[in-house]
């Protein structure tokens, strides 16, 4: 054990293994927009030489990282160059990843102010400011989580706990068995993570009375039931494949009057409340109850940051209670009162920086930006014969061809040309391309290249 501790002192020491990494890291950045947006089947067979029994001796750190490097690289999804356009996935910023890397030699635990003060300040500081950007309640309270999945059940879990005691019925005392009803709320388009969180939560699918959707995506209001205490609704900004907006003034004012709870399930969209060009659609957002939103989707923080929002913190820290009694509580913010977690990373700080970096009207012109590239891609698929299926709300663009065949077959051969790539989707009932406008560095240049290998699938699939 002693030669083992001797050996990781004389690593930390001599920073080689981190200048290795630095450099691996460098010129990955220097080749990512040279290489493929998906590897090659060459590539993709070296995968193969990671397949071993556990190693019984210890290994060669630096025969370790060079192995990640020279398999690993090659066997990455590009998404961090301008052409991938799949699953709503964001880039990361410079200067964030540049303060998670500092962050990640700290290597803090964001649960308590005396585990990490730095962390407790700076999940503050985060907290102000979403409140600020969002325009949410003054007692809104933020919890710091790996995705809106995460989000999303500790803000329906806030809502089974205040539903459940206004109807007279304390579930941390007594649980679910034997509890009032509770009626779940959900527009037939909701995002499937709801009704994952919905089953954690021990609601059961039957509990969910489903309403009808518009053409774009969002809930019809004519549609919805009759609303009380014992509802909890889920809303959506930024339908995960329209992009589309529901209507939340309408739907939150009759929610409000009924003491129902409203859930904004906003994992790219809420971003969009920092810029007045999409006000209209983002207009009593506010209104809601709880929010979750990821960071590292439009904000394009490294991933692993999301955040849950909720306007009644004792709602949020019941739901999420934590006891032990080795706990330390301070009287400044404890991260994990209000999260599902005890020992977790301390994302806020690469929240912090590109909140700090980009400034109110930084975020603005990054979804600005998203939405713009969106409208041209959109706009040079329809004028190239492509049929574009929804309006361009935000940053999603959904794409068929003339028959179903043709749009999976044309699908198919964009993945494996590793051009770009984006992904499919069902929509009313039929299979289409769903693009997603996410990142940073995408350029008009990125977007007519990628038009470009749209046209050139299409026109091989036409042969097939």
């Amino acid at each position: 054990m002693k030669q083992l501790q001797q050996a990781l002192f004389k690593q930390q020491k001599s920073k080689s293994l981190l200048k290795q990494a630095q450099q691996a890291a460098f010129d990955y950045i220097d080749n990512v927009p040279k290489q493929r947006v998906f590897p090659d089947q060459q590539s993709l067979q070296k995968l193969a030489v990671f397949e071993e029994p556990l190693p019984e001796a210890s290994s060669e750190p630096a025969l370790l990282l060079e192995l990640l490097d020279t398999v690993g690289s090659i066997n990455t999804v590009a998404q961090t160059g301008g052409r991938y356009f799949g699953f709503v996935n964001g880039n990361a910023l410079p200067v964030t990843l540049a303060a998670k890397w500092l962050s990640d030699v700290w290597d803090q635990n964001a649960a308590l102010y005396v585990i990490s003060p730095i962390s407790s300040k700076l999940e503050s500081i985060c907290e102000t400011w979403l409140k600020q950007l969002f325009n949410l309640p003054e007692s809104t309270v933020a919890g710091f989580v790996s995705g809106t999945s995460i989000a999303t059940l500790s803000g329906l879990a806030a809502a089974r706990f205040r539903q459940l005691q206004k109807l007279g019925w304390d579930v941390n005392q007594h649980g679910l068995f034997g509890a009032p009803k509770i009626r779940l709320i959900l527009g037939k388009q909701t995002h499937g993570t709801v009704a994952k969180a919905i089953s954690l939560l021990g609601f059961g699918q039957a509990s969910i009375e489903w309403v009808d959707c518009d053409k774009q995506g969002r809930m019809i209001v004519e549609k919805l039931p009759y609303l009380d205490t014992s509802c909890i609704l889920v809303l959506q900004a930024g339908n995960v494949n329209s992009g589309a907006f529901d209507d939340f003034s309408q739907i939150c004012h009759l929610a409000n009057k009924a003491q129902a709870w409203v859930h904004i399930d906003g994992a790219f969209g809420l971003w969009a409340k920092a810029s007045k060009v999409f006000a209209s659609q983002t207009h009593g957002m506010e209104l809601g109850d709880s929010w979750s939103v990821d960071a590292h989707k439009t904000l394009n923080t490294p991933y692993d940051c999301g955040v849950v929002l909720c306007k009644d913190a004792e709602a949020l820290t019941s739901a999420l209670h934590q006891q032990g009694s080795y706990i330390q509580l301070s009287e400044h913010r404890d991260g994990l009162l209000y999260t599902p977690e005890m020992s977790k990373r301390a994302r806020a700080i690469e929240l912090w920086a590109a909140m700090k970096y980009l400034g109110r009207s930084g975020i603005a012109e990054l979804v600005e930006q998203l939405h713009h590239h969106a409208q041209l891609f959109a706009t040079l698929l329809s004028e190239n014969g492509f049929t574009v299926l929804n309006d361009v709300a935000f940053n999603q663009v959904l794409i068929s061809c003339k028959t179903e065949q043709l749009t999976q077959t044309t699908l198919t051969l964009l993945q494996q040309s590793g051009e770009c790539w984006c992904g499919g989707s069902i929509w009313q009932e039929k299979k289409v391309i769903r693009i997603s406008l996410c990142s940073w560095a995408t350029t008009e240049q990125d977007i007519r290249h990628s038009v470009n290998a749209f046209i050139e699938a299409r026109s091989q699939a036409l042969k097939t």
